[in-house]
């Protein structure tokens, strides 16, 4: 079993914690300071637990060549691809109201850090865990930094092999022994036959001192249980209020209504987890008591005969006597009484028989 830690405060993650539901708004908030609270008000009232954007301190981020790339796309917000980011990017100010914003709401808030200067600012505002995108996942000095600060962390792995993913594990647990790995596919929206959820079963048996969860990207909620079911005890997916609005990430993202549907079908999910311990359950009463089979005389046996197999069946019976699974138990007992042709076997019945019935 993986280890729990406290990713937020009063909230453990792994072990036999509920799965921890991150609702990434990322920057599909279309630059607008309204619809980003909108947005943390939904994903808190589709019961998720946290409500993530993602920050970027531009110029660390990208090189200036990047930022003055032409950007054509119809999901456009600029001329190049700098107006772009810097339309969509909330300032540290805007920042720190939608923290207070998402406290006053009720939600843990938190930020995928894109670069090392985002990561000292989240540190400043004191987010609850560090994000890492799985762009910075083999970002090992990145990694290091932001694992120096003490805080929980959670990384992704899209596009990254188990070789890359085992160096990490050796980068950040020295340092920092509070963070989780994400089985994760960057593709947006991924298609099912990419999602390899697998992978999580194999994370567990690599990492097991550490929880493993899941950052989808396909369309739906299907597989998104799925991960849960297999394990994940961290699951972030991509939410918007409208999946035709301009940007790249809403078709891949969750409507509140598909959210709200995720987060109830996982907590009924882990209910039927339940105990590995099987047993007759009080619930499974009503119809072991109506329609449990008892052993039964196939013949009427006399009195002081030793019982053969060939002299007993199973049936529904009434009253309800020896359990089927004793049938063998009882050959070369004898019985101390007449049973009747298709009579139920009673302990009674059967001499020097101990078995509780």
């Amino acid at each position: 079993m993986s280890a729990e830690f406290e990713l937020c405060p009063r909230r453990a993650v792994g072990g036999d914690q509920p799965c921890f539901i991150i609702a990434e708004i990322g920057q599909n908030h279309q630059g607008s300071m309204e619809i980003a609270k909108q947005m943390i008000r939904m994903a808190k009232e589709c019961g998720a637990d946290c409500a993530k954007f993602q920050k970027s301190e531009l110029e660390y981020k990208f090189n200036t060549k990047a930022l003055e790339r032409p950007y054509n796309s119809p999901h456009s917000w600029g001329p190049t691809y700098g107006d772009h980011k810097r339309y969509l990017e909330f300032s540290h100010e805007q920042y720190k109201e939608l923290s207070k914003f998402a406290e006053e709401v009720g939600i843990f808030f938190t930020a995928s850090g894109m670069d090392e200067m985002a990561v000292e600012f989240l540190h400043e505002l004191n987010v609850p865990f560090f994000k890492v995108g799985s762009l910075d996942t083999n970002n090992f000095p990145y990694l290091e930094k932001a694992a120096k600060k003490g805080r929980p962390m959670v990384i992704s792995s899209g596009m990254q092999s188990m070789e890359t993913m085992r160096k990490v594990y050796n980068t950040v647990k020295p340092i920092n022994n509070k963070f989780c790995f994400l089985q994760c596919t960057s593709a947006y929206p991924l298609d099912p036959e990419d999602t390899h959820l697998r992978v999580i079963t194999e994370y567990k048996k690599e990492f097991p001192d550490i929880p493993i969860g899941y950052s989808g990207h396909e369309t739906g909620i299907a597989i998104s249980i799925a991960a849960v079911a297999m394990g994940a005890k961290v699951l972030e997916r991509h939410v918007t209020m409208d999946k035709t609005w301009k940007g790249n990430d809403h078709q891949a993202s969750l409507e509140p209504c598909e959210l709200q549907e995720l987060v109830r079908s996982i907590r009924i999910v882990e209910k039927a987890f339940g105990s590995p311990l099987k047993r007759l359950l009080p619930c499974e009463m009503a119809c072991h008591n109506k329609l449990g089979k008892s052993v039964v005389a196939k013949v009427t046996i006399p009195a002081g005969t030793k019982l053969t197999l060939d002299m007993m069946t199973v049936k529904v019976a009434e009253p309800k006597g020896i359990e089927p699974d004793d049938i063998y138990k009882l050959v070369g007992k004898q019985v101390n009484t007449q049973i009747n042709i298709d009579e139920t076997i009673t302990c009674d019945m059967i001499a020097n028989y101990n078995k509780k019935c």
